[in-house]
């Protein structure tokens, strides 16, 4: 039985949650999220909580039950409190400038790179920090994983982005014989 799936997804009064079919809606001021289920589950809200039951006993159905009781809680904890990554730029002359709605890396190579933010979402720049805060959780993360793509961290100087936190396992240089 899931350990996930059984639990519910509480939320605060000031977002909003209805049911529509197989279809369900967050809203919180101007920020609407939709959520399809495609019916693979069972949706029932009570009060501030939402709760889900599986259709059957069937593998794939206790898989989509807890699976849409994740994605429902990703989306109210993004309503409430947002999400918010941090990557980290390493390396002589690398650095990250926001213009507008275009990121503007200088990453080592021969041009700059301009990553455009996408909507929704809001990047800032302190020093060699870059910091992506935003209320989809799974947006979050691609942006930051495509970002940190154009210049990964190499293992000898550790030079690159990586997110702040991450431990890049160095490796030694070479040596000499004698």
């Amino acid at each position: 039985m899931s350990r996930i799936g059984k639990s519910p997804v509480v939320f605060s009064s000031d977002v909003n949650v209805s049911v529509d079919g197989s279809i369900i809606t967050f809203a919180k001021g101007k920020d609407s999220v939709v959520l399809d289920t495609k019916g693979n589950v069972g949706i029932a809200v009570e009060g501030n909580s939402l709760t889900f039951s599986k259709n059957s006993d069937a593998r794939q159905d206790r898989a989509f039950w807890g699976t849409y009781r994740a994605l429902a809680a990703n989306i109210v904890t993004g309503l409430t409190t947002g999400y918010t990554k941090q990557l980290e730029i390493n390396g002589v002359g690398y650095r990250a400038a926001v213009n507008g709605s275009v990121l503007n890396l200088q990453l080592g190579f021969s041009h700059d790179i301009n990553y455009e933010i996408p909507a929704g979402v809001e990047i800032s720049v302190d020093k060699n920090i870059i910091t992506v805060k935003g209320i989809n959780k799974q947006e979050i993360g691609q942006i930051c994983a495509e970002i940190r793509a154009f210049r990964p961290p190499e293992p000898y100087k550790g030079k690159g982005v990586k997110y702040v936190g991450e431990v890049i396992v160095r490796k030694a240089g070479k040596t000499s014989k004698k």
